[in-house]
C-alpha cells in the first residue's frame, strides 16, 4: 500500500474514515471486489447486504483482522497503515461484535479496565476507580461499577461492550448486529444514545444490520453490498425500502416481500366448535443441562390453521421447549397432546400424528452433513415404500424423490449425490423444508419451527415464510419460535413471550403493543396482566 503514515495517538472527536478500492480474495472466492465506502465524521452509517455479501470481510479488513489484497484507509484525511487490531485501536477505531466479549466472572470496573490498550501488570485501583467514576458521570449508559457481569441482563451487557470502547477512547465504532439480543426498548435506547453521541461529534458509527426499522429510524447514510461489490449508497432520507431491497437482491423488488416489512396477519378463522387443538402443552417442565427448570410449568395451545409465535430474549427456555417437543430433551413434568391424543416425540408417534420440525441450525440438528442430499431427503421415509422394497433400499426411488423435491423447492445443489454440508445455509433450509413438508403419505398437521431464517438472505427468507404460510393455509398448526420479533409479527396471528421459562405475555399480533412485548421480554411479569 505504499509509504503510509503509521498509527499515531491521540486524536479526539468523531473520526472520518474512508475505505478506498478494497479487494479481498479467499482462494477461489472473491469476497470483496473494488469496494469503497466513506463514513463522515459524526455520521451514523448503515452497511446492508445479504448473507455472504462481504460486509464482515470489509469491516474486518478495516479493523485489522484481515489484510486486504488491495485498498487503502484514510482516517481524518490521512492515509494510514492498519496491519492489526492494535493499529486500529491506536487510531481510535473499534468494533462491537454480535456476540459478547465481556468477562462474566469479573465486575463492570474490571472489564472496563481491561479494555484499555496499555494496561500494566499492576493496576493502581484507587486511581483507576477515580477515572472510572469520572467516566461514568458522562457515560451514555451508566452501570454500577461493582456489578458482576454474569448478573447483568443482555441489554446491560451490550451497553457494557459499548462503554468498553468509549473508555478505551474509540472515535469510530463498527457495530455488528448490536440489537440481536435486545428487547425493542433496549434496542431503541442503545441506538438512540449512540446516535446522540454522533450528533454531538464524539463518535462515528458504521452499523451492520438487516433491520430496515433501524436504518430508517437512526441512520444518516447507507451503503449496500452484494456479492462482494458495492451496489448502492445514498443518504437514508433519499431512499426507500424498495430501492434498498433491490440493491441487496440485485433486482427491482417489492419491500413487502422482505421479512419485517409486512403488516401483521389477520387472525385465522376460528376452529370448529369442539375441535381439539393441533398442539396442547399442559404444565410442561423441561430441565436444562445444569438441572435448572428452563421450561417451568408451561401451558399453551396451537389450533389448526394457526401460527403461534414464541418470542423472548435468548436463554429463556425457547431452545429447551423446541428440544422437548422434538425429542431431543426429556420433559420432567407435564403432558403434551396432538389432536387430543397423548403424544411423545418418538419417530413412530411423529409419523402417526403428522408432526414435523424445522430446528435451529438444521445442518447440525436435522441433517447428516456428509450424507448426500438425496439421503438426507430420505431420512423420514427410507423404511417405507416406494423407497423400501422389503429389506432393501431402492436407490433409484430415493434419487427420483430427491430430484422432484429439489425442483419443487428450488434447492441449489450440484446434484442429489452432493454432500448436504456443501450447500449454502438457505439451500439446507429449503432441503429440510422439502423433507418435512412432503406428504408422508399425508401432509403435516403440526410444524415445530425454530429460528428458520437466522443468517439467511432476504430471498431465502421470503421463500421459507411463504412455505410456512402455505402449511398454515392447508390446516397445519405451526409453533414458530424466533428471536426476530419482526418475523413473528409478520407471520403469527398470536404471540406468547417466554421469560424465565414462563409465559409473561400472550396477545394477538393484530393489536400487539411493542412496548408491552418489550417489557415482557425484559422480565416484567406484570406485562401479561397489563395487556389483558
Amino acid at each position: 500500500m505504499g509509504d503510509l503514515i503509521p498509527p499515531q495517538p491521540e486524536a479526539t472527536g468523531a473520526a472520518k474514515v474512508e475505505m478506498l478500492h478494497f479487494s479481498k480474495r479467499f482462494g477461489a472466492l472473491q469476497a470483496l471486489d473494488d469496494v469503497s465506502l466513506t463514513v463522515e465524521a459524526g455520521s451514523f452509517h448503515a452497511l446492508l447486504g445479504e448473507n455472504g455479501a462481504g460486509k464482515s470481510t470489509l469491516v474486518k479488513s478495516l479493523i485489522g483482522f484481515y489484510r486486504a489484497d488491495t485498498g487503502s484507509v484514510l482516517v481524518d484525511g490521512r492515509e494510514r497503515e492498519i496491519g492489526s487490531p492494535r493499529d486500529a485501536a491506536t487510531l481510535g477505531l473499534g468494533m462491537i461484535f454480535q456476540h459478547f466479549t465481556v468477562v462474566p466472572g469479573m465486575t463492570v470496573a474490571e472489564n472496563l479496565a481491561l479494555a484499555q490498550r496499555e494496561l500494566g501488570a499492576i493496576i493502581d485501583w484507587k486511581a483507576e476507580r477515580a477515572r472510572l467514576a469520572e467516566f461514568m458521570t458522562g457515560a451514555p449508559f451508566p452501570l454500577a461499577l461493582d456489578a458482576r457481569v454474569a448478573e447483568l441482563a443482555a441489554g446491560e451487557k451490550q451497553k457494557l461492550e459499548i462503554l468498553k470502547a468509549l473508555y478505551a477512547k474509540r472515535r469510530f465504532l463498527v457495530l455488528d448486529e448490536p440489537t440481536s439480543v435486545l428487547t425493542p426498548q433496549e434496542a431503541d435506547e442503545v441506538l438512540g444514545r449512540v446516535k446522540q453521541m454522533c450528533r454531538d461529534g464524539q463518535l462515528s458509527v458504521l452499523i451492520i444490520t438487516h433491520k430496515f426499522r433501524e436504518v430508517f429510524g437512526f441512520c444518516d447514510e447507507v451503503t449496500v453490498l452484494r456479492r462482494g461489490q458495492r451496489t448502492g449508497g445514498t443518504s437514508v432520507a433519499a431512499t426507500t425500502r424498495d430501492e434498498l431491497a433491490g440493491w441487496m437482491m440485485g433486482v427491482a423488488t417489492d419491500a413487502a416481500a422482505i421479512p419485517g416489512t409486512q403488516p401483521p396477519l389477520a387472525p385465522p378463522p376460528a376452529a370448529a366448535p369442539g375441535c381439539a387443538p393441533r398442539l396442547a402443552v399442559q404444565s410442561l417442565v423441561v430441565l436444562g443441562t445444569e438441572g435448572r427448570r428452563m421450561v417451568d410449568g408451561l401451558t399453551l395451545a396451537v389450533q389448526p390453521g394457526e401460527i403461534v409465535g414464541v418470542a423472548g430474549v435468548s436463554g429463556n427456555g425457547q431452545r429447551e421447549l423446541v428440544a422437548a417437543l422434538t425429542g431431543a430433551l426429556p420433559w420432567a413434568g407435564g403432558s403434551v397432546s396432538v389432536d387430543g391424543q397423548p403424544f411423545r416425540p418418538v419417530r413412530a408417534q411423529m409419523q402417526r400424528f403428522g408432526v414435523r420440525s424445522l430446528p435451529e441450525e438444521p445442518l447440525h440438528n436435522a441433517c447428516v452433513g456428509k450424507l448426500a442430499v438425496a439421503e438426507n431427503l430420505a431420512l423420514r421415509n427410507f423404511d417405507r415404500a416406494p423407497l423400501a422394497r422389503g429389506p432393501w433400499l431402492s436407490r433409484s426411488a430415493m434419487r427420483s424423490q430427491a430430484l422432484a423435491q429439489i425442483e419443487a423447492y428450488r434447492v441449489k445443489t450440484p446434484g442429489p449425490d452432493a454432500p448436504i454440508e456443501t450447500l449454502s445455509g438457505g439451500n439446507v433450509q429449503r432441503a429440510v423444508l422439502a423433507r418435512e413438508l412432503a406428504p408422508d403419505p399425508n401432509p403435516p398437521r403440526l410444524l415445530i419451527v425454530a429460528n428458520p431464517c437466522f443468517g439467511l438472505d432476504f430471498q431465502a427468507t421470503a421463500e421459507i415464510h411463504a412455505r410456512l404460510r402455505a402449511a398454515r393455509d392447508a390446516g397445519a398448526g405451526v409453533l414458530l419460535v424466533s428471536e426476530d420479533l419482526d418475523e413473528l409479527l409478520a407471520l403469527a396471528s398470536r404471540l406468547v413471550v417466554l421469560s424465565h421459562g414462563h409465559i409473561a405475555l400472550e396477545c394477538a399480533t393484530a393489536n400487539a403493543d411493542i412496548g408491552t412485548i418489550g417489557r415482557a421480554m425484559a422480565g416484567d411479569m406484570h406485562a401479561g396482566k397489563a395487556a389483558a
